[in-house]
């Protein structure tokens, strides 16, 4: 048996930072996944008693006995509920460091630990000690603030519920969970997202579950329907950041400058707010005049966010390339480094921008904004 699951990674399409102080922020799923295969063996078959991690990516291997996992996991068949999301104690968190220390994991890619820790509490929560082989892959770039954590807990907690719904009601090609197992999927995943980060948001993790886009202020997620197309070039600047850093200096010019920040943040929650009246829109406000609308909004946030501090010379050189093309460039995430989002105007053509981009070392994608989240397929 064979089961395939992917999820989409996210962009902050307006709001970043000003959202830990209170402001509106919006978030959309874009065309860019992680793929979950999930292969379990018949009973005849070889390593029947074994569960392997196969990273295609990075072209790494990863296998342990169902013995060795029973040994260092906590398992009760009696008490294994799926339909009852469970978050992982710092113990058996221990434990499952000790297993991934056994891999002989290089030094280089220590980095993954977290994300293997993930796989191994998902895995064993939600079908038990089953041996499988999971294979993962991605199109999303690590680490750059497009939610690639979450799409790989999204796409693997998929792929696990899927592996016990029956397919009948499922055709050959790729298909959405009914929105029972979606809210199910989401807190597996969000599971997985609080052994990665700590105590995340849960954006990421909605964004990446029931797509499209949503709003986001002070702990409250409101689901968006996007009645427009939205077409974004993605540049990774490959400029790694220090999110907490960031932040935590955000906040440290707030308490320098309370009334000044204040303002910044009520604007940037203006600006979010906007937004999303924009997209959710069934006026009859023509596709090019809400275009250039968005355009402005984007620049303002920019602007607001630069006066945050967290910008970055490689996020500037990134604005002023697109700029020279008649394009508005705004950076999405933490900033300095990571991901910078450009518009894409109906008709829009990417060719030279792109090569004046990536002649200068940058990573660039094209993606449809507010698309499917995730998605399974027999």
């Amino acid at each position: 048996m064979e089961v395939k699951a992917r999820a989409p990674g996210k962009i902050i399409l307006a709001g970043e930072h000003a959202v830990v102080h209170g402001s509106t922020a919006v978030a959309a799923a874009i065309d860019l996944y992680t793929y979950v295969t999930i292969r379990f063996p018949l009973q005849s078959a070889e390593n029947n008693d074994r569960l392997t991690l196969q990273l295609k990516d990075i072209s790494l291997e990863f296998s342990w006995s169902l013995d060795r996992l029973k040994e260092a996991i906590p398992y009760d068949s009696s008490t294994l509920c799926r339909s009852t999301p469970s978050s992982c104690s710092d113990e058996t968190l221990k434990s499952i460091a000790v297993l991934i220390e056994e891999q002989n994991l290089p030094k280089e890619k220590i980095w993954l630990s977290s994300g293997i820790s993930t796989f191994l509490w998902l895995y064993t929560r939600i079908i038990g000690f089953k041996s499988a082989t999971v294979v993962i892959n991605s199109e999303l770039p690590y680490g750059s603030g497009l939610g690639s954590s979450a799409a790989l807990c999204v796409a693997l907690t998929a792929a696990l519920l899927a592996s016990s719904i029956s397919n009948k009601n499922h055709g050959n090609g790729w298909s959405s969970l009914d929105e029972t197992n979606l809210e199910l999927l989401n807190k597996w995943a969000f599971e997985g997202e609080k052994i990665i980060h700590g105590k995340p948001s849960g954006i990421d993790n909605t964004v990446s579950a029931y797509g499209n886009m949503i709003k986001f202020c002070s702990g409250e997620i409101i689901r968006l329907q996007s009645n427009m197309p939205l077409r974004m070039l993605i540049t990774n600047t490959r400029v790694g950041r220090n999110t907490k850093a960031l932040v935590a200096g955000v906040s440290q010019r707030a308490v320098r400058h309370p009334d000044a920040m204040n303002s910044v943040f009520n604007a940037v929650d203006s600006i979010s707010k906007e937004l999303a009246a924009i997209i959710q829109s069934k006026d009859e406000t023509s596709v090019t005049e809400k275009e250039e609308s968005i355009k402005e909004l984007m620049e303002m946030n920019q602007g607001l966010l630069q006066s945050m501090g967290v910008s970055h010379g490689s996020i500037e050189t990134v604005i002023q390339t697109t700029v020279k093309h008649k394009l508005v460039s705004k950076l999405t995430g933490a900033g300095g480094g990571g991901c910078v989002l450009t518009l894409l105007p109906t008709g829009t053509v990417v060719d030279k921008v792109v090569e004046e981009l990536e002649s200068s070392g940058f990573q660039c994608f094209t993606a449809s904004i507010g698309g499917n989240g995730a998605q399974i397929c027999f």
